[in-house]
């Protein structure tokens, strides 16, 4: 009897060792909010914790609206990371363009050397990307401290009062942003924004992801859905021509799920433009609300990602210019195509497209748009 009482014992203390291995496992590492801690042109930036009730976790700063960290699990209940990004400010002052993580505005993605109009009235903006001028300017929203006030354990509010004729944009411009992570493993990233002067308005978020953990190789065997039949092709300087062109039979096709690296390398001019997929896709959209932008599935860890979107465009990027000189959070170098964005938008250049959707904003109107990342597990 004493035997089997210290064999039993035994056996407990081997079991909950393994259990205590298998719960520190599943922990994400979060950055220490220190490493946050400063002050940029006499506002105080802090890096925030918003946790779910299943235990995923998001790290945000208010140092340009960015999501630092993004933490969900696989298949077998091990978290990582799904965000590309850095562990201090520092490091983030230090690569100001890469948009890790980051609010863009006043116009996110491209307007056509730098100009556009509103009631006869040309505006000229920064052209900080070759001719053209790129998501918000020298100093978009991706670089401003947003004023933060974390509303409870899953909620982060962020504001900021763009003023008139910042980086060129006329109007008086003032912006909410809500991350939410919602027990439904969903970042709910939510915008409201009003002008005193009519003005032009594009807001999306610019995480970089990679589904087996960021740093952790190739997303060219991501399979990719994308829920659109047209897209906007575009010219040399990676402006919309403004043709809704047809998906079918051409390598932007993603109608139908396939592994993202398929037909990246194949001869065709839009890829040979933008070096991999860098394009806007008209979705199709669900006239009462949000609908399915995409679906990203990685089957090594069985993650699922799902974009829902009010707004009409999804720009998506294949990590093109990645080249392994940036080395992130976890001490990996991100090298090329280490990482996918999926960057919910109006089309690129609509001031100057009558024909796209429109994105002006009037005085006494209301700017609104929702995104949602939704995570899941294949069953």
């Amino acid at each position: 009897m004493r035997y089997l009482i210290i064999l039993v014992s035994s056996l407990c203390l081997f079991s909950c060792k393994n259990e205590k291995k298998s719960i520190s496992k599943m922990t994400p590492k979060l950055i220490a909010a220190a490493n946050f801690d400063t002050i940029i042109e006499g506002k105080k930036v802090t890096l925030y914790t918003l946790k779910n009730k299943s235990g995923a976790q998001t790290q945000i700063t208010n140092y340009g609206g960015t999501v630092v960290s993004l933490w969900v699990q696989d298949k077998e209940g091990n978290y990582g990371d799904m965000v590309l990004g850095h562990n201090t400010i520092a490091e983030y002052l230090n690569n100001p363009k890469t948009y890790f993580g980051s609010l863009i505005g006043r116009y996110g993605n491209r307007i056509a050397k730098g100009k556009f109009s509103i009631n006869n009235i040309e505006y000229s903006l920064a052209t900080n990307n070759n001719e053209n001028h790129l998501h918000g300017g020298t100093k978009g929203y991706d670089a401003v401290v947003w004023d933060a006030k974390q509303m409870d354990a899953q909620t982060l509010e962020l504001k900021y009062l763009s003023p008139d004729l910042e980086e060129g944009y006329p109007g008086n411009l003032s912006i909410t942003v809500q991350y939410q992570l919602t027990d439904a493993n969903e970042l709910k990233v939510e915008y409201w924004a009003t002008t005193d002067k009519t003005t032009i308005v594009n807001l999306t978020h610019h995480s970089y992801f990679n589904l087996k953990g960021e740093g952790n190789g190739t997303i060219n065997d991501h399979l990719v859905h994308i829920n659109a039949s047209r897209f906007t092709p575009v010219d040399a300087s990676l402006i919309p021509t403004g043709v809704l062109a047809l998906v079918k039979d051409t390598p932007m096709d993603f109608t139908t799920t396939k592994p993202l690296g398929k037909d990246i390398n194949a001869d065709y001019e839009q890829l040979n433009i933008g070096l991999g997929y860098d394009h806007n896709y008209v979705l199709e959209q669900n006239p009462t609300g949000i609908h399915l932008a995409a679906r990203v599935t990685e089957p090594t860890t069985g993650r699922i990602m799902e974009l829902y979107t009010s707004e009409p465009g999804v720009q998506f990027y294949s990590g093109n210019f990645l080249d392994g000189d940036v080395t992130g959070k976890s001490n990996k170098p991100y090298e090329y195509r280490s990482a996918f964005c999926l960057e919910t938008q109006h089309y690129p250049d609509s001031p100057n497209k009558p024909q796209f959707p429109t994105v002006v904003l009037h005085p006494k109107e209301e700017y609104h748009s929702v995104t949602l990342y939704k995570f899941s597990i294949v069953k």
